[in-house]
């Protein structure tokens, strides 16, 4: 922001002493147009010294992905966002045949076990109880009778979802790559840590009378953010920022109108 080129000093009237026309070394007064030193750059310092930036939903250290920040007035819209209770997406990697203490692959190493006997199929009917249930968890949680028009209304709109706090939900998941001892799933939620993802990973090694370790979480979705609107580290400049805010401004004003 100080790099960016800035209004030029305003312009004031000063009688400045400048030689009479007549010579002799006469001196008259003119008016002359000066800039107000007061305003210089050189004076005032840099223009920015403080700016107040805000954290979305947070990532742990062990997690990548969309990481929704907000700058300004920006600040207000991201409690805004964190009060429509939006879906988040997951890309979760597992490995299966061994567990550890944090439920990570880089996590102290507890047991390994055989996986030779799990299917794609055995672990999408897992996938499927696990969606089936946290569908149940979602609907009580969200405080609407279900056979009411204004429940109709919100499931077309897709807008069932707790309005308070809730443990976290699982609202779907799909497996999209399956090549034992790998497995990659997706995963839409609300209200979760990484680590809660990191847990499931390892209670569907259980469930298929195996262990498993999660070796990556990347959120590809945040709301309304996608990975489509993050920008890498090498855009962190100014011209970036600003034109990655003016393409998320209609759709954030438009998200927020509709659920609050």
């Amino acid at each position: 922001l100080n790099a960016a080129p800035r209004r030029a000093p305003r312009q004031q009237i000063r009688f400045l002493p400048t030689p009479a026309p007549s010579g002799g070394g006469a001196l008259e007064l003119v008016p002359t147009r000066v800039p107000v030193l007061a305003e210089h750059p050189l004076v005032q310092g840099p223009r920015f010294r403080r700016l107040k930036i805000g954290a979305g939903h947070r990532l742990d250290v062990k997690a990548s992905g969309v990481f929704v920040l907000g700058i300004g007035h920006g600040n207000k819209l991201l409690t805004d966002l964190y009060n429509c209770h939006l879906t988040k997406v997951y890309t979760v990697g597992g490995l299966f045949g061994k567990a550890t203490d944090d439920f990570s692959d880089t996590g102290k190493l507890i047991e390994k076990t055989t996986f030779d006997h799990i299917t794609r199929e055995k672990l999408e009917r897992i996938l499927a109880v696990i969606q089936g249930t946290n569908h149940k968890a979602l609907l009580m949680y969200s405080n609407i009778d279900m056979q009411t028009q204004e429940a109709y209304e919100l499931a077309v709109k897709g807008l069932i979802r707790p309005m308070d706090k809730s443990p976290p939900i699982i609202t779907a998941i799909r497996c999209l790559q399956f090549a034992l001892p790998e497995f990659q799933l997706e995963i839409h939620c609300l209200h979760e840590t990484q680590q809660y993802l990191r847990k499931i990973v390892h209670e569907i090694g259980l469930e298929l009378k195996s262990s498993a370790v999660c070796m990556q979480v990347r959120r590809t979705r945040d709301g309304v953010f996608t990975l489509d609107d993050a920008l890498p580290r090498t855009q962190w400049d100014l011209r970036s920022i600003r034109e990655a805010i003016r393409n998320c401004r209609l759709k954030v004003e438009t998200e927020i109108e509709k659920t609050l």
